[in-house]
């Protein structure tokens, strides 16, 4: 296959858009959503939806298969006597092919650290899945000029369960704590200097083929009016979008971005 070069604009990686659901819907609202979401036409990305778990059968017998479906998160621990868990092994079982891990909202509410979130990951890839794994710093972390050391250290625990013939089952979604569900937004130019560090972190520290070819996506207040400017930064592969994924109208501009990009 063509080596991709990271630093080229004409060579995209195939995008890719994530919608996190997060704790939100009811059974009327995902019927509605799922509904909108079918008549979304859309080209040359690769897209999947996250939502609860409760709603998980109805998004996968509903929702049109150009649609991958994730978990939000799987559990450190297999199956067993784990009250309340979501093994990798049952979500792949059930139909399920990716998994979130990582979200900043699993470290800061629910005391994930790297280290679970290392064995999550380890978890869901021996199972099969494929994993969207999240990494950002806290603004308090931007303002001490520590982003680089926070992201670096989140994907050091990724890098450290997974072999070197299973990053192609691995997405990268960055996302500065600081932006998400606040209106802020990191801007292009901010968001594609971290895209850069993260993708020469994996050429130093795991290799350049697997830089090249890793898509890096960018969470974090993500929505119509900015999705096209940050888009066309060479190392911004697409999205992991929040709140406006529950807008069947709003993620399907999002999901054109790429479109709009090739004209």
């Amino acid at each position: 296959p063509k080596r991709i070069d990271p630093m080229s604009t004409t060579s995209k990686r195939k995008a890719f858009i994530g919608g996190n659901w997060k704790c939100n819907g009811t059974r009327a609202s995902v019927e509605a959503l799922v509904a909108a979401l079918n008549k979304t036409q859309f080209e040359n990305v690769d897209a999947v939806v996250a939502p609860t778990a409760l709603h998980l059968p109805y998004v996968l017998e509903k929702l049109n298969r150009a649609f991958a479906v994730a978990t939000q998160t799987s559990s450190a621990t297999g199956n067993g006597a784990f009250t309340g868990e979501l093994s990798p092994e049952m979500i792949k079982d059930f139909g399920v092919n990716w998994t979130l891990v990582g979200h900043s909202e699993r470290r800061a509410y629910y005391g994930e650290t790297n280290e679970v979130v290392g064995k999550k990951v380890a978890g869901a890839l021996k199972a099969g899945l494929s994993v969207i794994a999240c990494v950002g710093e806290t603004l308090d972390e931007r303002k001490d000029d520590r982003t680089l050391d926070v992201v670096f250290s989140h994907l050091q625990a990724v890098a450290d369960n997974t072999g070197k013939d299973e990053w192609n089952r691995i997405v990268i979604a960055y996302e500065p704590v600081w932006a998400i569900g606040t209106g802020l937004t990191a801007t292009p130019d901010q968001a594609q200097e971290v895209h850069a560090a993260i993708r020469k972190w994996l050429s130093d520290n795991v290799s350049a083929d697997v830089a090249a070819s890793t898509r890096i996506i960018y969470g974090g207040s993500v929505k119509p009016a900015n999705c096209d400017g940050l888009f066309a930064k060479a190392d911004i592969d697409g999205f992991l979008v929040g709140g406006a994924s529950l807008k069947g109208d709003a993620f399907g501009q999002i999901l054109g971005a790429p479109s709009r990009s090739n004209l």
